[in-house]
């Protein structure tokens, strides 16, 4: 029974410390009618949708099928490399960042076993690194990206514009950084086939089934529009809610299983902690005098420490500067290995592939992120 918890609590870490504040502070606020007003009902509906469309997409191998396609005119290093890690990076954008990583990773090592055991070690921990950093820097781009930037996106009002014209910098910046690594490491990694015929060969559900997987391709993207429409406040997020869950219950009730539910839990815990600490005169201006003006900067910071979902629930309770926690929150998602829970996934993956070499990937890890933020930080410095 213990060995449970403490695995739970291994896995669950940052769940475990939502409904750890969230339950401390009902000893200063005690539960009452108000806190059916800190719940954001919206916001939780909507990430719901997304991540059950998500599920179902991934669960008939959607993206599996557009990698496939993609690398199999791939001829050389430059290509094999740009590809792997441009996949994480634009699919993140739509697709969020941590199902761009569940998907393309393992994808990944897929691609690296043709190549055989020397080159597969080369550039195993380098793409996989990459491709992490390049989830968490597309996601930046748009609201549906990451789960911060769902929420910021709602609470603050931002236009659609209005946010893609915040964060195109740096996501242009990052492009440009990426593509240029992906070159250097691609000419320090000659290879010389294509895997067009190999990919090919790969078991696909797609390729037994057609008529079915073209029905539910059709069915998630109609839903995907829907909650397209609901971010952008054109539909109503009660109804789109519910048609979500009534369509995926009925056509593949096990892809709500797929859902992830420890991150809803996670928001909630977070939204009753700031609701409570919002009543709490005291300590309420001491946070806002500690946020006040200094947004970005706090953001970075205390994503390092309780990852950049957390930090952007937390800190938006005590500031209007909903841009300044937009940028910050997302580049905070670069540093450490927690800056962004979806950085755990890649670790778990290498973890379980290439064990032995767990300390050279957190080293290179860290090396490359802290890299890409100091060079984003240059360019909100300018910018600002």
């Amino acid at each position: 029974m213990i060995d449970r918890i403490t695995a739970f609590i291994k896995r669950e870490t940052v769940l475990c410390v939502a409904l750890l504040l969230a339950a401390v502070s009902m000893f200063f606020v005690p539960p009452d009618r108000a806190y059916l007003g800190y719940i954001d009902f919206r916001t939780l509906a909507i990430l719901f949708s997304l991540m059950s469309v998500m599920a179902g997409l991934q669960k008939i191998g959607v993206f599996r099928w557009i990698a496939r396609r993609l690398l199999g005119s791939v001829r050389g290093g430059r290509s094999l490399v740009l590809t792997l890690v441009l996949l994480c990076f634009f699919s993140s954008m739509l697709i969020t960042n941590d199902v761009a990583l569940i998907t393309f990773v393992p994808f990944t090592f897929t691609v690296l076993d043709l190549l055989g055991e020397a080159q597969k070690k080369r550039l195993l921990l380098p793409v996989v690194v990459m491709q992490t950093i390049a989830a968490n820097l597309g996601s930046m781009l748009t609201p549906v990206g990451n789960p911060q930037n769902l929420y910021l996106y709602g609470k603050a009002g931002f236009s659609a514009g209005g946010f893609l014209a915040l964060m195109l910098p740096y996501t242009a910046l990052s492009l440009v950084l990426l593509t240029g690594w992906g070159l250097i490491q691609g000419s320090a990694s000659p290879v010389d086939l294509s895997l067009g015929t190999a990919l090919a060969q790969e078991e696909y559900s797609a390729d037994r089934d057609r008529k079915t997987v073209i029905y539910q391709l059709m069915t998630y993207l109609i839903l995907f529009m829907l909650c397209l429409f609901t971010v952008g406040h054109i539909l109503p997020w009660q109804a789109v809610f519910l048609v979500v869950l009534l369509v995926v219950f009925v056509a593949d009730r096990q892809v709500l299983a797929r859902v992830d539910y420890s991150l809803l839990f996670t928001f909630a815990g977070f939204f009753i902690f700031i609701g409570n600490v919002g009543r709490m005169p005291a300590f309420c201006d001491f946070l806002q005098k500690v946020i006040a003006g200094r947004e970005i900067g706090t953001s970075i910071v205390a994503s390092q420490i309780i990852s950049n979902v957390p930090a952007a629930l937390l800190l938006s309770g005590f500031t209007d500067d909903y841009a300044g926690l937009v940028i910050g929150t997302n580049l905070g998602g670069l540093g450490t290995l927690i800056a962004s829970m979806a950085s755990l996934i890649s670790y778990k993956y290498v973890a379980k592939e290439a064990g032995g070499r767990k300390g050279a990937y957190i080293l290179l890890f860290t090396v490359a992120n802290l890299g890409f933020l100091a060079a984003l930080i240059l360019l909100n410095v300018w910018m600002t």
